[in-house]
């Protein structure tokens, strides 16, 4: 355990070593910022102090879309959400969440979890791939301890990477959206539609909520960048092929949406919020079912780069 400690330990010490690190980490905190100045400064306000006509006239017109889609299916039952929700707004004086509302900005925020995990993955791809182009491979292996801690302690300093970059958003957002928009609706509670009825949350709950469900992409496309870096050694190879999935693969599932296989596809399964809306991508998939799907994938990817770790010959 100690000497876990001691490895994690000192892969912090080269990993916030480098200029680009606190690069990194100081660019979201800049974008956070723009994105709160342009939002107090650029956006409309969503809502109005008529509020109530608006949701009315709104139900109006879902209600009419309602009636020309089918009884069942995914348009229908987002249609029917849509006019609980509105509906209970009205009933319980319960006004939408603006972009201009500390909560509001909060939850805008939680969309920037993509950001984390573009820079996350930097960090996993050259985490490994790093230390065989700068030759300093051999050093860290002649050390008296074995290679599965080694390469442990760096995908445990990936992870808690991202995880302080996941605070950091959290707290800034906070910060930032106190000081722009102050604690006006402070009270107001998450609207969810569960089980055919409207149930009030707690804000702060529904934002951390939202960034648990947005870090399963974040790990399994930050393990899939660190297995391309440990199994090719190629830095750029784990960076662009990461990237280019982490953009591409919803579109690419949406497209195959009609097909019953495609729901064993891995981007088909990171979205897990899919499930707090109530609309799968496939109809029959779960959360257990997206879960187990997700499991297999990890350990897929941690056994590659773990066997492959093991067995690979440095001498050269």
């Amino acid at each position: 355990m100690f000497n876990m400690l001691n490895l994690i330990r000192n892969e912090h010490m080269k990993l916030f070593k480098q200029f680009s690190t606190w690069v990194m980490v100081g660019l979201l905190v800049l974008v956070l910022l723009i994105v709160g100045i342009a939002t107090k400064y650029l956006a409309d306000s969503q809502t109005s102090e008529n509020w109530k006509m608006q949701l009315q006239a709104e139900n109006q017109q879902l209600t009419e879309q309602k009636e020309q889609v089918p009884d069942i299916g995914k348009s229908h039952d987002v249609l029917e959400e849509r006019i609980a929700i509105n509906q209970y707004r009205i009933d319980h004086d319960i006004p939408p969440i603006e972009n201009k509302t500390l909560w509001g900005f909060m939850n805008s925020a939680t969309n920037l979890t993509s950001l984390v995990t573009l820079f996350t993955i930097v960090i996993a791809a050259g985490i490994v791939a790093g230390e065989f182009s700068w030759g300093t491979i051999k050093l860290l292996l002649i050390r008296p301890v074995s290679r599965s801690k080694i390469l442990l302690s760096k995908f445990m300093t990936t992870l808690l990477f991202a995880l302080y970059n996941l605070f950091i958003l959290f707290i800034s957002s906070f910060i930032f959206g106190a000081i722009f928009f102050g604690f006006e609706g402070k009270e107001l509670p998450y609207l969810a539609f569960v089980d055919g009825e409207v149930v009030e949350r707690n804000m702060i709950t529904h934002i951390l909520t939202l960034y648990g469900l947005n870090s399963v992409d974040l790990i399994m496309m930050v393990t899939f960048a660190f297995m391309i870096s440990t199994v090719f050694r190629n830095r750029s190879l784990a960076v662009g092929l990461s990237i280019f999935l982490m953009f591409t693969g919803q579109q690419v599932v949406m497209l195959l949406s009609e097909y019953e296989w495609v729901k064993y596809i891995l981007f088909a399964n990171t979205n897990l919020s899919q499930y707090m809306n109530g609309q799968p991508l496939v109809e029959g998939m779960t959360m257990t079912f997206s879960i187990t799907v997700l499991l297999v994938y990890f350990i897929l990817f941690v056994t590659m780069s773990w066997t492959i770790f093991q067995r690979r010959d440095v001498a050269n």
